[in-house]
């Protein structure tokens, strides 16, 4: 039988892993058993997929007996782009009566599923939601009681990932009162790795190290049962499902517990073990932890490669995500991985690389999703060859995802090969597909080339207490290490500061903040323009309005955000334009009086007297249909309205339009990525509309983002309720200035022009430049 060596436990703070949503106990003759239940048994989940790929055509027409294996696959090998659809259609049968598999009802299998997911995409509310169904469906005395353990776990676990401290250990409790003595022995393993889980999730190691060492007490009646079953006699083990995510848990605990010898012997044997490759949920885990381990003794290259290929596991499962939110939520569960490994090559004085695996860790949802468009092709290319080229890149990607470890050396090295060839093709044939589709980041040449020889890009990158700042211009790159610590509460008491226009007590923040973030790099700022590539809370700040010396950086730089370096490739303006047209929508009608901005109407009119070739949309004709309608026609457009963010749900944030029959007037975050607009420019004169939700890490999901997505290449937006007559006469400067200068100086011009006559920074540096200068 499959036996691991003596690992020693361990134990690690990366609660972040997932339950084990469903197994199958073992009965009968090894030889008898279906072959996908002997595979999940040996955790072979990337031949589980190929079999029942094989076997189904159309999962709308196949029984939960089948469809069920195909699922649990998918979640397993972390293929989502096919999980939700195979899920829906596992919930349909479920839904029609169809909850059989054996003699068993899986009817909380689909929920199951979905709670793992949506924990690995960081959406803890909604693991919840889904864990309570789970558990609700449980509840019922003849329910098959692994079910109830697993539905237990998942509640307690996402709970604890929440920060639910006493519903996790309510639900420890009750799923430790499971009685799992004759005849439901096989389920004690469930039981006490399910509260080794939660455990790990609240940080209590040493349960969690107690409740593996309860379950190894099961050990004896495991070998019993695959004597009995022939098993041992077939050279497996009914169990290699359950002692991997054991073996995991037992060496972190032991890591972080401090036996750090059993817990790299550990981690080094469960590296051997074929199938750890196939098992998503603690591959990339297995791989970060042998690399703290690496650290902890000194030996900073095999740290490095080890991080390195969590990475590359971590980049691959996600590049099976369609949705923004989760594709932002899964990275930033794992953002302890990038900050490790850049944290690593910054100390190896390796800081060009360092630079990349930043811009690998933040906003990079924004670019797979550019990636999806695929819109980036030249019309003087041929489209059906590249997409000829892509679709061969995508089968054999997915070839060797379906095979892993099972291939042999020389198919890996083929496919290897080829898939080198095919990226060179599309970079050749499409640059800017290419550097989307292989999920490459700009390294620091490619960005060099991108900013203007007036310019230098300084790139925060921040977690925890770690920030350092790379400063690039074309002749250099320099990495700084800068004091993180209170970086979150600087910037909040900075922003609650501003909001007393009658004070000055916002200056010894903002003091503290220059001193933070720019001082530091100051002899390195020898240009007169900035690209802050901000990460983190720092998506918050108003840059222009920190102070030194009683000068604000405004005063000495003209400056543009963008998301990442790694999206200058898309933010550059359109040249040979002659079409200097502007949209103006101003003061819509949204059907209540107090919601009326007179000043936004004026400043409507206003811009529009001054702009050849304008077109000005106000109360019921500034509409989200005219918006939706012609918006692709103009080179410029402005919006004069209300804004809304919604922080709990980031792509239901919107611009307040007039409503109609055909539109209800809110022009959400999730209404921009079905858009195709041909703006240099867009305005969104309104409140908070800068503003996005930063979700665990990567970035910021939100207007300006959607914006860009949707095709502007800038972005002028606020990062808090602005006022109106400070509004008017801001947005009348810049107007003046932009047909004489770039979007970034007459937008530096208008900052400085208003702040003569509104000193206190609320009044003029709110509004932020994102995308082209």
């Amino acid at each position: 039988m499959i036996r691991f060596a003596s690992l020693p436990q361990s134990a690690c703070s990366a609660a972040r892993f997932v339950l084990v949503c469903t197994s199958l106990a073992a009965s009968g003759c090894v030889a008898l058993q279906p072959q996908e239940t002997m595979l999940i048994q040996q955790s072979r989940f990337g031949e589980l997929e190929a079999l029942m790929e094989s076997r189904i055509a159309d999962q709308t027409a196949v029984p939960t007996s089948e469809l069920f294996y195909l699922c649990y696959a998918y979640s397993k090998v972390k293929r989502y782009n096919r999980l939700f659809p195979c899920l829906d259609a596992l919930q349909d049968n479920v839904d029609q009566g169809d909850t059989q598999l054996f003699w068993f009802d899986f009817s909380a299998a689909p929920s199951l599923m979905r709670a793992e997911a949506h924990m690995e995409f960081g959406n803890y509310p909604r693991a919840i939601e889904e864990a309570n169904q789970a558990y609700r469906l449980t509840e019922p005395d003849d329910v098959y009681l692994q079910m109830k353990i697993f539905a237990l776990t998942a509640a307690g676990l996402s709970n604890a990932l929440n920060g639910n401290r006493a519903s996790a250990q309510r639900y420890a409790g009750e799923l430790g009162a499971v009685n799992t003595s004759y005849p439901n022995n096989l389920m004690a393993s469930d039981k006490y790795i399910g509260l080794a889980k939660i455990h790990m999730a609240l940080g209590d190691y040493p349960s969690a190290l107690a409740a593996i060492r309860q379950e190894e007490e099961t050990q004896a009646f495991k070998s019993f049962t695959d004597f009995i079953t022939g098993a041992s006699l077939a050279g497996v083990s009914l169990y290699t499902f359950l002692e991997l995510p054991k073996q995991f848990i037992l060496n972190r605990s032991l890591l972080e517990t401090g036996d750090i010898a059993a817990a790299k012997a550990g981690f080094d044997a469960l590296l051997e073990v074929p199938q750890t490759r196939d098992n998503g949920d603690i591959y990339w885990l297995i791989l970060f932890d042998r690399g703290r381990i690496a650290l902890m003794e000194g030996q900073r290259d095999e740290a490095i490669g080890y991080f390195k290929r969590a990475i590359e596991v971590i980049e691959q499962q996600r590049a099976t995500i369609r949705t923004e939110a989760s594709k932002i939520g899964f990275v930033g569960d794992k953002q302890d991985v990038y900050s490790e490994l850049i944290v690593a090559l910054f100390a190896d004085g390796r800081h060009a690389e360092a630079f990349e695996y930043v811009e690998r860790a933040k906003a990079r949802a924004l670019v797979d999703l550019l990636a999806e468009r695929q819109r980036f092709v030249h019309p003087e290319r041929d489209p059906t060859e590249i997409q000829g080229l892509l679709a061969e890149l995508s089968a054999i990607e997915e070839e060797t995802r379906l095979q892993g470890v099972a291939a042999a050396a020389d198919q890996t090295a083929s496919r290897a090969g080829r898939l080198s060839d095919l990226r060179a093709a599309i970079a050749r044939a499409a640059p800017e597909t290419a550097s989307l589709v292989t999920v490459s980041a700009s390294g620091v040449g490619e960005v060099q080339d991108l900013i203007g020889p007036d310019e230098a890009l300084v790139n925060y990158f921040h977690h925890k207490d770690t920030l350092l700042a790379f400063v690039v211009t074309r002749d250099r790159v320099t990495g700084v290490r800068l004091d993180g610590a209170d970086l979150d509460t600087s910037v909040r008491d900075f922003r609650n500061a501003l909001k007393a226009v009658h004070s000055d007590r916002y200056r010894p923040v903002s003091i503290r903040l220059y001193g933070q973030l720019i001082r530091p790099l100051d002899d390195l700022l020898d240009r007169r323009a900035l690209v802050v590539v901000p990460h983190g809370v720092l998506h918050y700040l108003p840059f222009n309005a920190l102070e030194s010396r009683g000068e604000y950086l405004i005063d000495r730089f003209a400056i543009r955000l963008v998301p990442s370096a790694s999206v200058l490739k898309y933010v550059k303006p359109r040249g040979g334009r002659a079409d200097r047209r502007l949209l103006a929508l101003g003061n819509p009608d949204l059907g209540d009086p107090r919601w009326d901005l007179r000043g936004a109407e004026a400043e409507a009119r206003e811009i529009g007297k001054r702009w050849p070739g304008s077109m000005v949309l106000l109360r019921g004709r500034a509409s989200e249909t005219a918006f939706k309608g012609a918006g692709a026609q103009f080179r410029y457009l402005h919006l004069a309205s209300h804004g809304v963010f919604d922080s709990d749900r980031p792509l239901d944030s919107a611009m307040l339009l007039a409503g109609d029959g055909e539109n209800d007037g809110r022009l959400t975050v999730g209404e921009l990525y079905e858009l195709e607009l041909n703006a240099d420019l867009i305005t969104l004169s309104a409140c908070e509309t800068g503003l996005g939700a930063v979700l665990n890490g990567d970035d910021v999901v939100g207007l300006t983002r959607g914006f860009l997505y949707a095709g502007a290449q800038s972005i002028v937006a606020s990062l808090w309720p602005v006022s109106d007559d400070a509004t008017f006469d801001l947005m009348t400067v810049f107007y003046e200035n932009l047909g004489q200068s770039g979007t970034r100086e007459a937008l530096q011009i208008a900052q400085r022009r208003v702040r003569e006559s509104h000193p206190h920074p609320f009044y003029w540096a709110a509004f932020q430049l994102v995308g082209a200068s």
